[in-house]
């Protein structure tokens, strides 16, 4: 598990929870995990934009910090399974508040966009 010196700077424990869950992936992963054990090809499935390096990497940090577990059988070919941990549990409620705010926040952006976003057409001259 990776330690960071958080103790003495303001914001600490944010900084120390977002470390653990950063980047595009991880949320989405443990997201993922929520609904069960899962093999790696079935996570890559629900997945369609990431790597199978990317993914493989996310997974082996998420291992490393502690939040999934990651099975190994003695099987020809190996079946690898990944199951979040207890630690990994513990961030369900974070997990689903984030997706909560995503669908909220996806809801506005798609009934009124950005007004950088607004084209505007030029008048036509008569």
């Amino acid at each position: 598990m990776k330690r960071q010196n958080f103790a003495r700077r303001p914001g600490c424990a944010v900084e120390a929870a977002l470390d653990l869950i950063d980047g595009k992936w991880k949320g989405v992963i443990l997201y993922h995990l929520q609904a069960g054990t899962q093999r790696f090809g079935e996570l890559r499935r629900r997945m369609p934009g990431i790597t199978q390096r990317m993914l493989t990497k996310q997974l082996r940090a998420l291992e490393d910090d502690g939040l999934v577990i990651r099975k190994v059988y003695a099987e020809v070919p190996p079946r690898v399974e990944y199951t979040l941990s207890e630690l990994g549990e513990s961030l369900r409620p974070v997990i689903d508040i984030l997706k909560a705010w995503g669908e909220r926040h996806q809801a506005r952006q798609s009934c009124a966009p950005a007004p950088e976003l607004v084209v505007k057409k030029p008048k036509r001259a008569a």
